[in-house]
C-alpha cells in the first residue's frame, strides 16, 4: 500500500506540473507555444499501456484505486482539452498566414524594388539660375501687371506692394537654394560683389519699370515694406544659424524659393528711395533683433543699397549703425572690421564723393558725422603705439574726408557754433590723454574750435583748471603755429583776455597746491602763458608802425602826386634815386 501511496502520489505531481506548465504556456503573453513532455513523450507510443506498465498487480483494490487516479487525471484532461485542441488549429493558422505572409512580402518587395526602379528612371528637373530666371521676366507683362494690381487696389498700397513681391517671387520660384546661397555668398564676397546680388541679374528695362513704379508709392507704405521684407531676411538667416549638421539637408529644402524675389525689390526699394531706411532707424536701434555681429553681412547689404541711391544716405547710415561696433567689443573682430571699413571705402570710390559728402553734410537736420562719431573716428585712427593694428592705416586713409565732412558748414551760422561748442569739449578731453597722435589731431580740432564760435574760449576759461594737461597741450600747439593762427585771428583780442584770466588762475592754483606734479603742470601752463601774450603783444606793436608807415606812405603819395606837374620827369627821377 505504501508502494501504491507513492506511485499515486508521484502521478498526481506529475499531472499537476503537467498542468502548470501549459497553462503558463497558454498565458504568456496571451499566445499558445509548443509544450513538452519529457516523461509522457518517452512512453508515447501506446498510451492506453502507461499506466497498466507502472501498476504492480496485487488485486482488486489496487485496481480500484488506479480507477480513481485515471478518472481524476481524465477530468484533467479534460479541463485542458480547450487548449490542447485550440493549439493545432492555431499551429495550423500560423503556418497558413506564415505562407500567405511570406507570399504578400514577397510580392510587397517586388513591389518595392519596382517602385524603386521607377524612382530612378524619373528625369531630375533642370537646374535654374538666378540669371535666367530673371531673363524671363517680361517687362511688357510686368507693365500689365502692374497697371492692373494699381487699379484694383488703388487705396491699399500695402496690398500692391505685396503683389509687387508675389509677381517676382513667382518668376524666381524654379531657382533653388542651391543657386541661390545667399548667406554663404555674402560672407565670402566682398562689398563690391556683394552690393549686385542678385538685382544684377535683373534686366534694365524691368527695373527701370520697377522702380518708376516705386517711386510712386507712399513714404510710409515703403517704410512698412521694407521692414516686413527685411524681417523675412532676417527670419531665413535665423533658420540657417539655428540648424546643426543633421538638418543641414532639411535646410536647404526649407530655403524659401521666395528670398531671391525678396532681395531683389528690396534693393529696388531702397535704391529709389533710400530715406525709407532713415525713417526706421529708431526702430533698428531699439529692437534687438536688427542688432548684432551675427547680422553683419545683411546689415552692411542694406546700407550699400542705400549708397547706390544716395552717398549721403548711405555715409548717413554706416556712421549710426556700424561704426558705433568699431568702440564696442566687436571691434576685436577682424572680419567685422574689415566688412564695415570696405563699405566707406566703397562709398568714398565714387566719383566726386568728397564733394557730395561736404555739400551734403546735414541731412534733414542732422549731421551726417555728428561730433560723437568724430570722437570715435579719432580714437580708432589715432591709438596708443602698442595698440595700433593692420587696419590702422586704413583709418588713417579715410579719416581725412569723415574729418571733414564733421567740419563742414557755414562758418559763424549758429548751428556751426553749437557744433564747435559740442566738439570743443571733445577734443579737450582726448588732448589730455597722453597718447601723442590722438593729443596732436584733438589740439588741432580744438583750435578749429575756437575760430569758430567766440563764446568757445569763455567755455575754455571754464574747463581750464580741470584739463590743465590738455591745455598745456593747446597752448604748446598755439605758440608752436602762431603764424598759421595768427592770420586767422589777426587781433587776438579774446585769446589775450582768456590767457590773463589763465595768470590769475594760476597764480591762486600755485598758492595752495601740495603736490609736486600740479605744480609743475601749473609753472609750465604759466610759462605758455607769457610767451603768446609777448607774442601777441608784438604782433600788436607791428600792426601799429604798419599803420604808422602805411599812413606816411600815403601822405607822401599825396603830396608827390600834387608836385608831379610842377616837376620835370627829370626832377623825379633824382628824387627816387
Amino acid at each position: 500500500m505504501d508502494e501504491n501511496s507513492a506511485l499515486i502520489e508521484q502521478i498526481l505531481r506529475e499531472d499537476e506540473l503537467e498542468y502548470r506548465g501549459l497553462s503558463r504556456s497558454y498565458n504568456k503573453d496571451e499566445e499558445w507555444q509548443t509544450v513538452s513532455y519529457k516523461k509522457r513523450h518517452s512512453k508515447q507510443p501506446n498510451s492506453d499501456n502507461s499506466l497498466p506498465d507502472r501498476r504492480p498487480d496485487d488485486g482488486a483494490t489496487t485496481s480500484d484505486v488506479f480507477r480513481a487516479i485515471e478518472e481524476h487525471s481524465e477530468e484533467r484532461r479534460r479541463r485542458m482539452s480547450v487548449p490542447q485542441v485550440a493549439a493545432p488549429v492555431t499551429g495550423e493558422g500560423s503556418k497558413r498566414h506564415s505562407d500567405e505572409d511570406d507570399d504578400s512580402d514577397a510580392e510587397v518587395s517586388a513591389a518595392v524594388v519596382e517602385v524603386k526602379k521607377v524612382k530612378q528612371k524619373k528625369p531630375k528637373k533642370p537646374k535654374v539660375t538666378v540669371a535666367e530666371a530673371a531673363a524671363r521676366i517680361d517687362a511688357g507683362d510686368l507693365g500689365a501687371f502692374l497697371v492692373d494690381i494699381t487699379g484694383s487696389y488703388e487705396k491699399q498700397e500695402d496690398i500692391q506692394l505685396m503683389r509687387f513681391a508675389d509677381y517676382f517671387g513667382r518668376a524666381f520660384a524654379s531657382v533653388s537654394s542651391s543657386q541661390f546661397p545667399w548667406l554663404k555668398t555674402f560672407r565670402e564676397s566682398t562689398v563690391a560683389k556683394m552690393v549686385d546680388i542678385p538685382l544684377s541679374h535683373v534686366p534694365e528695362d524691368v527695373y527701370k519699370m520697377s522702380v518708376d513704379w516705386l517711386n510712386q508709392r507712399s513714404f510710409d507704405a515703403l517704410g512698412s515694406f521694407v521692414l516686413w521684407s527685411l524681417d523675412s531676411i532676417l527670419a531665413d538667416l535665423a533658420s540657417h544659424q539655428g540648424t546643426g549638421k543633421s538638418s543641414k539637408k532639411v535646410v536647404q529644402q526649407a530655403s524659401s524659393k521666395s528670398q531671391v524675389a525678396i532681395f531683389v525689390v528690396l534693393a529696388m526699394v531702397l535704391r529709389r528711395k533710400p530715406d525709407v531706411l532713415i525713417s526706421l532707424l529708431p526702430i533698428m536701434r531699439e529692437n534687438p533683433k536688427y542688432q548684432g555681429q551675427d547680422k553683419l553681412p545683411v546689415t552692411t547689404w542694406i546700407i550699400a543699397q542705400t549708397a547706390q541711391g544716395d552717398l549721403a544716405v548711405g555715409l548717413y547710415m554706416w556712421v549710426r549703425v556700424l561704426l558705433p561696433m568699431l568702440s564696442g567689443k566687436s571691434s576685436c573682430n577682424p572680419q567685422a572690421r574689415d566688412l564695415i571699413l570696405q563699405l566707406v571705402e566703397r562709398i568714398f570710390s565714387f566719383p566726386k564723393a568728397r564733394t557730395i559728402l561736404i555739400n551734403g553734410a546735414v541731412k534733414k537736420g542732422e549731421r551726417l558725422v555728428p561730433p560723437s562719431a568724430l570722437e570715435v573716428l579719432m580714437r580708432v585712427t589715432f591709438p596708443a603705439p602698442s595698440l595700433r593694428i593692420k587696419a590702422t592705416e586704413r583709418f588713417e586713409a579715410i579719416y581725412p574726408i569723415l574729418k571733414e565732412v564733421a567740419l563742414a558748414g557755414s562758418s559763424g551760422s549758429k548751428a556751426m557754433k553749437q557744433v564747435a561748442q559740442h566738439i570743443l569739449t571733445i577734443a579737450i578731453k582726448a588732448a589730455g590723454e597722453g597718447i601723442p597722435d590722438l593729443s596732436r589731431e584733438a589740439s588741432d580740432i580744438f583750435i578749429w574750435a575756437l575760430t569758430q564760435n567766440p563764446e568757445c574760449y569763455k567755455q575754455w576759461d571754464m574747463l581750464y583748471l580741470d584739463n590743465l594737461e590738455a591745455s598745456i597741450v593747446v597752448l604748446r600747439k598755439l605758440s608752436d603755429e602762431w603764424k598759421e593762427h595768427s592770420v586767422k585771428d589777426p587781433k587776438g583780442d579774446r585769446l589775450r583776455e582768456t590767457l590773463s584770466s589763465f595768470k590769475q588762475k594760476n597764480e591762486k592754483e600755485l598758492k595752495k597746491a601740495e603736490d609736486a606734479t600740479r605744480i609743475a603742470l601749473l609753472k609750465d601752463a604759466d610759462k605758455r602763458h607769457k610767451l603768446i601774450l609777448r607774442k601777441l603783444s608784438q604782433g600788436r606793436g607791428c600792426m601799429k608802425h604798419m599803420v604808422i608807415v602805411s599812413a606816411a606812405v600815403a601822405v607822401g603819395a599825396v603830396v608827390v602826386s600834387q608836385n608831379m606837374q610842377s616837376w620835370g620827369m627829370k626832377k623825379v627821377l633824382e628824387i627816387f634815386n
